[in-house]
């Protein structure tokens, strides 16, 4: 856009903003160009020289060869290089002084962070400052991923050896079933998996791989999730506390086996079917839980997830931020997908753990709502995320005469339909619930309360929707 000096009396109207930044001569150039590469790193902007910011009074300047010289020069300090046409305005009843605009276009995602002789400046609100450090590191990760993203480097001291080979069947099994993979992968090596999930380069195991499937975590602090039950609503107390360490798979079946054991069930009576639920749905607690997994900034190696349940909320925190666009406000609108850890959300993605675009979020508020709960809450401070759903009514006491307190073992199932189940399992312990419904000529629903009634008494799954059946009892 060829701007001209009404255009300028337009911008300049409502003083300088976000995206407009004043400044009264040349002599601010090195000052100036901090506000450009603030520009740069955030919503773009306007640098305009030869305007009083106080006064809004326009004067310009003389621009001779050594002012564009100089403009040049301080224009070569910018990195990435970027390429900015600067424009000489003439100012009206003011011979000889003219206005020089520069427009800055505002940073994307993948982008590298702009620096401007070496410091990254953005913009907090209206105010220009040094990037802080941890925004710098998210950025560079998302623009070189493979130079600079935990997840894509190798795995010191791993090979193949130390993952577990049934976790990675079981996300392929899984897979293949959603139709999300082939049904060759089913047959494929290891070796081949990883590499066409980019978590194998040059024959080494990365980083991603062992977050996924690793079975030897002895040097992965940050692989452990905490788990505490408080008394009251403070953490003065504890009721019950301990630690889960594992992959992803074992974090995510231990800290699912802690909500149940600390959370309220009840069932309701639908004509002759008992129905179940936790107090806060279980498919909302689970995505939470996926979540904080899976985008957790897994480089900072003393910090870990953790979930805390006090008797008026819950609370799945991770170590962290929320991608640069959204707040704790705005992210439970539809927005685009950043994942923090893409290698590692694209595998589960694949083998239907978690779903794309940004609908996670969305999915939890709409499940809370369904069962009349009120939907979570996102907090961030700290360095971590934390995602809170309140326990209105821990105790589950309700108003309707059908709904019933219970406990996990009160509903059961057919019992010869559970026989069924468990002498399928005993004979094929990778059988899926798809696989036991169509060969019992039921529903999933059924199988699933069947396998309800066995489970931590004769059967239990190691390694939760993707993992084998072990027979206990």
């Amino acid at each position: 856009m060829v701007m001209k000096f009404e255009n300028i009396q337009e911008l300049i109207a409502k003083d300088e903003h976000r995206c407009l930044e004043l400044k009264k001569t040349t002599g601010e150039l090195q000052n100036g160009m901090h506000s450009a590469c603030a520009f740069l790193n955030t919503d773009g902007g306007w640098l305009i020289f030869g305007v009083a910011p106080t006064s809004l009074k326009i004067q310009g300047q003389q621009v001779t060869d050594n002012t564009q010289r100089e403009i040049a020069q301080v224009l070569a300090g910018l990195y990435p290089a970027v390429e900015v046409k600067p424009e000489y305005i003439d100012v009206p009843g003011r011979p000889g002084d003219q206005l020089i605009v520069m427009h800055f276009d505002g940073w994307k995602w993948g982008q590298m962070p702009y620096t401007y002789r070496g410091c990254p400046y953005y913009k907090n609100e209206s105010t220009t400052q040094i990037m802080p450090q941890e925004m710098y590191e998210e950025r560079l990760r998302a623009a070189k991923p493979e130079k600079f993203a935990w997840e894509r480097q190798a795995a010191d001291g791993i090979s193949l050896a130390d993952l577990d080979e049934k976790r990675i069947q079981g996300a392929v099994r899984l897979g293949v079933e959603r139709g999300r993979m082939p049904a060759t992968a089913e047959t494929e090596s290891l070796e081949s998996l990883l590499n066409k999930w980019n978590l194998m380069r040059d024959g080494k195991v990365l980083n991603g791989a062992v977050a996924l499937f690793g079975k030897n975590l002895s040097g992965y602090t940050q692989m452990s999730l905490r788990l505490a039950r408080f008394r009251g609503t403070d953490k003065n107390e504890f009721l019950d506390s301990g630690r889960a360490d594992g992959n992803f798979f074992d974090l995510l079946d231990a800290g699912m086996s802690f909500l149940f054991k600390h959370l309220s069930q009840s069932g309701k009576i639908v004509g002759f079917q008992k129905e179940e639920r936790l107090e806060i749905p279980a498919e909302a607690l689970r995505e939470a839980l996926m979540n904080a997994l899976c985008h957790r900034q897994l480089e900072k190696y003393n910090l870990t997830p953790s979930i805390a349940v006090y008797d008026d909320r819950l609370e799945i925190e991770n170590p962290g931020r929320l991608p640069f666009d959204l707040t704790p406000e705005t992210i439970k609108q539809a927005h685009a997908s950043y994942p923090y850890n893409p290698l590692i959300a694209e595998v589960l993605f694949k083998s239907s753990f978690l779903e794309n675009w940004g609908s996670g979020v969305g999915r939890m508020v709409d499940a809370c709502h369904a069962q009349g709960v009120p939907e979570p809450e996102y907090e961030v401070s700290g360095g971590f995320v934390r995602i809170v759903f309140k326990r209105s009514n821990p105790g589950m006491a309700q108003t309707d005469p059908n709904l019933i307190q219970s406990d996990p073992e009160v509903v059961q199932s057919d019992p010869e339909l559970v026989q069924a189940v468990y002498d399928l399992i005993n004979e094929n312990h990778s059988i899926s619930r798809a696989a036991l419904a169509k060969a019992l000529g039921t529903s999933e629903r059924q199988v699933r309360k069947a396998i309800d009634a066995l489970r931590d008494k004769k059967i239990r799954r190691k390694g939760g929707d993707s993992g084998e059946w072990e027979i206990i009892g």
